[in-house]
Formats: C-alpha cells, sequence, structure tokens
C-alpha cells in the first residue's frame, strides 16, 4: 500500500482544480515511455557493435512490449488501489534503472544485460506507466473519455517524435564505438527521470462525487455498445466482448507494430536498389515522421471515436489497414512517396487503437474497474510484441539469407499482416453489448451510472 507522499488521498484534487492541468501530468510520462518507439533507432548501432543479427536487436523491443503487458495486467489492480502518482514513480523508478542497466551491458559488452534493463525492468516500467493515468483521465473527463485517452495515449505514440532525432544526434554515424552507445543509454536514462518526475508532481484526482460543471451522463448517443451499468474486472474477462477485443487489439498491434519496430533499416532496405537510396539520417526522419502520425493518430481517431462510436473506428482502423498493406505489397518499391503515406496512415491507426481501446472497454464495461481491465487487455499487446517483430525480423533473415534483397525482404510479412487483420476485422464484428448477468448489483458499491458516448 502507497503511503506518504505516494499515497492517493494525498493527491485528492481540491475544489477548483482545473481538470486540464492533468493531461500534461499524463503526457510527461507518456512522452517519456513512448521513447520505446524509437528502438529502431538503436538497431543498427547495436548490431554493429556487439556482432548482433536483426532478430537478436529485436529482443529488448520484444520483451519490452512482453513486460509492458504482463505488468500492466497484474499491476492494472494494484494502480487502481494506489492511485497514479504511485504509479508513475513505479513507472519512473524502472523505466529510468532499465536504460541505466543498458548502459552498462553495453560498457561491458553484456548484451543481456540490455536485453535484462531495457526489456526487462525498463519494461516494467512501460506497463505501469501506460496505465497510469488512463483511469483518472476518464474520470476527469467522462463527457468526452475518447478525447482524454486520445490525450495522454498520443504522448506515448509521439515519444519517439522527440526520442529518434535525439537518439540519432547522440548516437551519430557508422562507425559507431561501443562508449557512444554506452553514454546514449546513460544519459536517456537520466533525462528521462527528471522529466517523468513532473508528472509524479502534478497528477491529481477527482473526489468522489465530482463531475464537469453542466454535465449531466446521458443514456446513450445512438451506440448500442454504451452501457448503464459496470463490470467488475473478475468478471469481464469471462465475457465474450473481452476475448474479441484482445483479438482486434493483438492482431491491430501486431500489423503496426512489426513496421515500426523495423523502421529505419526496413525502409532502407526497400529502397536500397533504387536510383534513390535512403539515407541513415533520413531513415531516422522515417522514423521520426511515423512517430508524428502515430501521435496524431491517437488523439484525432480516439476523439472521432467520440462522435461515430468504437466500433465503427475499429472498421476504419483493421479495413482500411488491410487495404493499405495491399497497396505496399503491390505496388513494391515503385514510389517512395506511396510507400511512406500508407505506412503513415497504417502507424495512425495503430495509435488510434490504442487510445481507443480504454473508452470502449468503458462503453462496455462501465467505469467501475475500467483501469484494471485495460491492464488486463494489454496482454494482447504482450502477444502482438512478440509476433510483430518475430514475423518481420525472422522473414527478413531468411530471405536475406536465400540471397533476396529490397522489397522481397518483406513481402511475405505485407501478406501475413493483411490476414491478421482480416480477422480482427470479423472480430470486431462480433462484438455486442454485455449479457447483465455479468453486471455488478448496485448494493455492491460499484457506482453505477449513465454514460455519455
Amino acid at each position: 500500500m502507497a503511503v506518504g507522499f505516494l499515497d492517493r488521498s494525498r493527491i485528492v484534487a481540491s475544489p477548483g482544480w482545473s481538470r486540464w492541468l492533468v493531461p500534461p501530468a499524463a503526457l510527461a510520462v507518456h512522452l517519456s515511455i513512448g521513447q520505446a518507439y524509437a528502438w529502431s533507432v538503436f538497431k543498427p548501432p547495436l548490431e554493429k557493435t556487439l556482432g548482433l543479427s536483426g532478430t537478436e536487436s529485436a529482443l529488448p523491443f520484444q520483451l519490452g512490449i512482453v513486460m509492458l503487458g504482463l505488468s500492466a495486467a497484474f499491476g492494472g489492480t494494484l494502480v487502481e488501489r494506489n492511485g497514479p502518482r504511485w504509479a508513475m514513480f513505479v513507472s519512473t523508478v524502472c523505466f529510468s534503472s532499465g536504460f541505466l542497466l543498458s548502459a552498462l551491458g553495453v560498457a561491458t559488452s553484456q548484451y543481456w544485460l540490455v536485453v535484462l534493463g531495457w526489456g526487462g525492468i525498463g519494461g516494467i516500467g512501460l506497463g505501469i506507466g501506460y496505465i497510469s493515468p488512463v483511469s483518472t483521465l476518464i474520470k476527469w473527463f467522462p463527457d468526452r473519455p475518447g478525447m482524454a485517452t486520445g490525450i495522454a495515449i498520443m504522448g506515448f505514440g509521439g515519444g519517439a517524435l522527440i526520442a529518434s532525432p535525439w537518439s540519432s544526434q547522440m548516437l551519430g554515424t557508422a562507425p559507431w564505438s561501443i562508449g557512444t552507445v554506452a553514454t546514449a543509454f546513460l544519459v536517456h536514462g537520466l533525462v528521462y527521470a527528471v522529466f517523468m518526475s513532473l508528472g509524479i508532481l502534478l497528477i491529481r484526482v477527482p473526489a468522489d462525487d465530482w463531475k464537469p460543471k453542466g454535465w449531466e451522463p446521458k443514456a446513450s448517443n445512438g451506440n448500442a455498445m454504451i452501457t448503464t451499468a459496470n463490470v467488475s474486472a473478475r468478471n469481464a474477462i469471462k465475457t465474450p466482448q473481452f476475448w474479441l477485443l484482445w483479438v482486434v487489439l493483438c492482431f491491430n498491434v501486431t500489423a503496426g507494430i512489426g513496421i515500426l519496430e523495423k523502421a529505419a533499416p526496413m525502409i532502407a532496405d526497400f529502397f536500397r536498389e533504387t536510383s534513390t537510396p535512403v539515407s541513415t539520417a533520413s531513415a531516422a526522419g522515417f522514423v521520426a515522421l511515423l512517430s508524428l502520425t502515430n501521435m496524431l493518430g491517437r488523439f484525432v481517431w480516439s476523439s472521432t471515436s467520440d462522435l461515430v462510436g468504437r466500433k465503427n473506428i475499429y472498421r476504419l482502423y483493421l479495413g482500411a489497414g488491410a487495404l493499405l498493406y495491399l497497396v505496399i505489397a503491390l505496388t513494391t518499391n515503385a514510389s517512395k512517396l506511396v510507400f511512406v503515406l500508407c505506412a503513415m496512415l497504417i502507424l495512425s491507426f495503430y495509435g488510434g487503437g490504442f487510445s481507443t481501446v480504454p473508452a470502449y472497454l468503458k462503453d462496455l464495461f462501465g467505469t467501475y474497474q475500467v483501469g484494471a481491465i485495460h491492464g488486463r487487455l494489454l496482454t494482447a499487446w504482450s502477444m502482438a510484441g512478440v509476433l510483430g517483430p518475430l514475423i518481420v525480423n525472422a522473414i527478413a533473415d531468411s530471405q536475406k539469407s536465400a540471397g533476396k534483397v529490397g522489397p522481397d525482404l518483406y513481402t511475405t510479412s505485407l501478406f501475413i499482416m493483411i490476414g491478421l487483420l482480416v480477422v480482427g476485422f470479423v472480430a470486431n464484428e462480433l462484438v455486442r453489448p454485455v449479457d447483465p448477468k455479468y453486471h455488478e448489483p448496485a448494493s455492491s458499491g460499484a457506482p453505477v451510472r449513465s454514460e455519455t458516448r
């Protein structure tokens, strides 16, 4: 149980506290842990200095995403109980320590320390930090839950927009040295610790009886998915709705994360044999551009879901995403513009899927334990964090061993992603309102009230 400065009771907002001070607190944490999306910038230096393959250099990222999902799943109840300040503190300690241990691993040429540090310990920081503000923001913004979660999770998607050029500048260009890579990890750990501390100091939770001025709950905006009841985290995992959303999130993330984890080397490979090859600096810029669309998609698409409904917005993510992958597979490296635009849209849908899912869960299960339910659902991200990079890297390595180059390294992966998105589309179509037998009775202490949109 958190005590003292970290205790939940210490951060209940006083009357008149502006709820618009809460999103910056969330962004301080999410912009930091969003560095995870810039991992591809570290891959070439690690491969060259430590003699790793593409599959091996993906291990910290894969483990980090696995630990993100597992720590979110098992820590979700603790986050709900102890509050967001406690969660942000734990996240800061783990995330920064992961970088410091990784710096030691590179300096001593012990790659397992990088995997353990960035992927294992840092991954716990990713998971606890990721869910730390989500439930709080939904409670502060019951009138606009999609927008609220979009603001916070936008920061996670945009973290690489800062980290990618910053990391690239610190690492420099080939040939890289062990000292340069180790120093980059060290500096990242220290800087992020300071920045995340701002969120720890600023975060507040609303009083139990608080609601936005002039706002009254409404039963529905015409969306049948929206509930006026509440479901506990224990009961939520017994429903088919939870597992259908698990499939939706897992396959949407798998399709996006496969590109994101290998973004820098992927665009270089695609256009290496053309008249306009992509430089290292341009590849890093491509990573930053994907981060921008990932970030904007999290806000724009999740805010749009408040108007059109969660089910409809996921039809866009999954259906249009499959078509965009098909365009890349068919056009190969014929047009750099087409490739970049398709990748940008795919990553915007990928980001939008993350920021919309908490509001989708709220629509289905209510606000009672939405943070804990969200944490459990993020195990889908853990699975996707393994599947996406594994599919893309393993197939690319295999094709390279067979003597293939350019787009041929990725064609098979692209068609696999199309198939996964189609399965996710079908799963989304099967989502229906939760059976009342899973609802919490009013006498249980769970707040039963109508929700907006």
